[in-house]
């Protein structure tokens, strides 16, 4: 009889445990980045923009608290613009739009960036930062064009005819590579993936300059952490532009890779292989 009892015991525990279990998991999955607490949100952005960094390099990036929130920042520039309804303009419109045309072109950009030897992940969200995937065919002021932004003068450096400048395949394999040359010259830096994002945006000389004015033994720990911390050290132009780059590459990377989080229905860009 007691065994009968310890048994009818232990049958209502297990079962309370199995019905408790998927409730907690449940209400943690689906959680939104929009419903959390600001301490929340800025320990996810931490967690999520390490991950992001160790999957492009293999490395843990050491961020320092104040670059995290640079991180948070453009999580939160993208995330206000999640269903606001104002089109596929890049700067401004709906967020899901712009990663409803990321899936259209992930497959493309895995393939060209690991023919490379460069992260997917910096294949997928450059263009992201640069154009919000938009073939932009109006040159801007620096007479950039294309998904991938290339001025004429880059563009032909890297091989690309003027018509190419527009060809999404053509200019993803003239990225790709230019950022192989960047990741070859800062080789000897740990964030040499943050790097040579910079560079993209910046030029890889200008970096270089950047780097031995504001990194010293004191910060190298965190190289482009540095050089946001000490902005002021440095021209116009990064300090109103530039600065804010790589924050926002992560930052589309951590949506991008996390879309469930923030409410979009998609998939993972990674995820999106190329067919055999």
């Amino acid at each position: 009889m007691n065994i009968r009892r310890m048994l009818v015991a232990l049958a209502i525990v297990l079962s309370l445990a199995t019905t408790l279990r998927p409730s907690v998991a449940v209400s943690q999955t689906t959680r939104l980045y929009q419903q959390m607490t600001q301490t929340e949100r800025a320990a996810f952005v931490a967690e999520q923009a390490r991950a992001v960094a160790r999957r492009m390099s293999g490395n843990d990036y050491q961020f320092t608290t104040a670059y995290e929130n640079e991180i948070q920042k453009a999580v939160d520039f993208y995330v206000r613009r999640i269903g606001n309804n104002r089109g596929e303009l890049p700067g401004t419109g709906d967020t899901r739009f712009i990663f409803e045309r990321g899936q259209t072109t992930a497959p493309t950009l895995i393939r060209i960036f690991k023919a490379r030897n460069v992260s997917p992940l910096i294949g997928l969200y450059l263009p992201m930062v640069e154009s919000e995937y938009v073939n932009i065919q109006q040159p801007n002021s620096h007479g950039a064009v294309g998904m991938f932004q290339f001025v004429p003068q880059t563009g032909e450096h890297y091989g690309l005819k003027p018509d190419e400048l527009v060809d999404v395949e053509r200019s993803a394999d003239a990225a790709a590579r230019y950022v192989a040359d960047s990741l070859d010259k800062f080789s000897r830096d740990r964030m040499k993936e943050a790097l040579a994002l910079l560079a993209y945006n910046r030029g890889a000389n200008k970096v270089e300059h950047d780097v031995a004015t504001v990194v010293n033994q004191q910060n190298s720990a965190c190289s482009i952490c540095a050089l946001s911390e000490g902005r002021d050290k440095l021209d116009a132009t990064f300090r109103n532009e530039s600065v804010y780059y790589v924050p926002r590459f992560f930052a589309a990377a951590i949506i991008g890779e996390n879309p469930q989080a923030f409410g979009l229905q998609m998939p993972a860009l990674s995820s999106l292989e190329p067919k055999p």
